[in-house]
């Protein structure tokens, strides 16, 4: 049976395996997919293939520029290894030069050459790049685990980072207050009145003391509204001054 050459690339992509082979296989297997690979591992080709299906649960972010990936592996050992490490900078390189689709198609063309060389499975979780703002910082913590971008109107790089540094350790929820989802508001505030009907209070002021607590609850989980890690005394709004958070992305392993 004639295979299509995207079939073979297909295989190729999954399994680490010389086109020639791949090409055999799939015509051994009337251009079934899952058949070629069985084939393939059994005759001990498939490297890749054996390990596509292992779980990821360790890796790394990093950060270039406007964009931010998750790059996922199998095991803390390999995500500290320097080829993983150069792997992640790598497509986040290749994302803020040529945006996300462009990372990812790149991810694919080197994935089962990387799987093979790291000798372990490697999925690229997610890829974003932010626009808007005049200013972006990042900042990935030292274990590489958990980062945050921070795009700004006005201030600097350095304003940007360190909310970012901010955001990584005190994991916001939302940028401002008002951002908080409807949704979670009216389920804290039910909770709210629950507890205060429990606790007694007169009807008639359990939702001034509710109102209260949703205010506290909306600013507990915005970055601009949390007091500022390097110096509590100050929100990071003030910390940021005239400088206007306009987005962050947070990502962690």
């Amino acid at each position: 049976m004639a295979v299509s050459a995207q079939d073979v690339k297909a295989l190729r992509d999954r399994t680490g395996v010389a086109m020639m082979a791949c090409k055999k296989a799939l015509e051994e297997a009337n251009g079934d997919m899952d058949a070629a690979i069985e084939i393939l591992r059994k005759k001990g080709e498939a490297k890749a293939a054996d390990k596509a299906d292992r779980t990821t649960g360790e890796g790394r972010v990093a950060i270039a520029g406007r964009a931010m990936v998750k790059l996922l592996c199998e095991t803390d050992f390999v995500g500290k290894n320097e080829d993983f490490i150069a792997l992640a900078n790598e497509i986040a390189d290749k994302a803020a030069a040529d945006g996300s689709d462009a990372a990812k198609a790149h991810f694919e063309d080197i994935k089962a050459d990387k799987i093979l060389k790291i000798g372990e499975n490697i999925v690229l979780e997610d890829v974003q790049v932010v626009d808007g703002g005049t200013v972006a910082g990042g900042y990935v913590h030292t274990t590489g685990k958990v980062g945050t971008l921070v795009i700004l109107d006005g201030g600097d790089e350095e304003k940007a980072r360190d909310a970012a540094m901010h955001a990584t350790a005190m994991s916001p929820l939302v940028a401002n207050p008002e951002d908080v989802p409807a949704e979670l508001i009216e389920k804290e505030r039910e909770i709210g009145r629950e507890q205060m009907a429990n606790e007694g209070k007169p009807a008639e002021i359990i939702e001034k003391i509710v109102d209260g607590k949703i205010k506290k609850f909306c600013a507990e989980r915005a970055l601009t509204s949390q007091p500022f890690v390097k110096d509590p005394s100050m929100t990071v709004a003030e910390y940021l001054g005239d400088a206007k958070l306009v987005s962050f992305v947070r990502m962690a392993v």
